[in-house]
């Protein structure tokens, strides 16, 4: 008769192989891609460097969770998080896209500060064609979990059209 660790220990597994099972690079990439797709912009690649980059920010926020304002480096990032749960990378990349309403594209200019327009012209910028992204959760309060992305090249360019 199996002892009771092993059958936790099992359980455990099954639930971090199910926790995740929306999250790996090939779902980011699907998500983004289609995203993409949708306004006539090429496909990009996982970055294995740039998820990297991502898993290690997110290990410094999820001490404060100060999520608000992203990391000023050489890619852009994008923060979105859920006190609903854990964030699939399709869920992930559809609360970015809620802010393609705010975009117009001929002014070039976002409604309402262009917060939220910006993580969509971001996930669809045309030049940044290469992405890796982390999920985490907060550990000040346990229930607020989020996702972030970084992209390479930078988007978001002052002045510039995203596609």
């Amino acid at each position: 008769m199996p002892s009771t660790s092993v059958i936790f220990c099992l359980l455990a597994l099954a639930t971090i192989h199910l926790s995740s099972a929306h999250n790996k690079p090939e779902d980011y990439l699907k998500a983004h891609n289609e995203a993409r797709a949708s306004v006539g912009v090429g496909p990009m690649s996982w970055v294995y460097k740039l998820a990297d980059y991502s898993h290690k920010h997110a290990q410094k926020l999820k001490g404060n969770c100060n999520l608000k304002k992203p990391q000023v480096s050489k890619y852009s990032e994008t923060i979105a998080w859920s006190n609903q749960g854990e964030i699939t990378a399709t869920e992930f990349v559809k609360m970015c896209m809620d802010g393609k309403p705010l975009y117009d594209y001929n002014s070039n200019t976002c409604a309402l500060n262009g917060t939220k327009c910006a993580i969509y012209t971001q996930v669809v910028w045309r030049n940044s064609v290469r992405l890796g992204c982390a999920k985490e959760r907060c550990n000040n309060n346990g229930t607020l979990n989020f996702v972030i992305c970084n992209y390479d090249p930078r988007g978001n360019v002052f002045g510039q059209h995203p596609y």
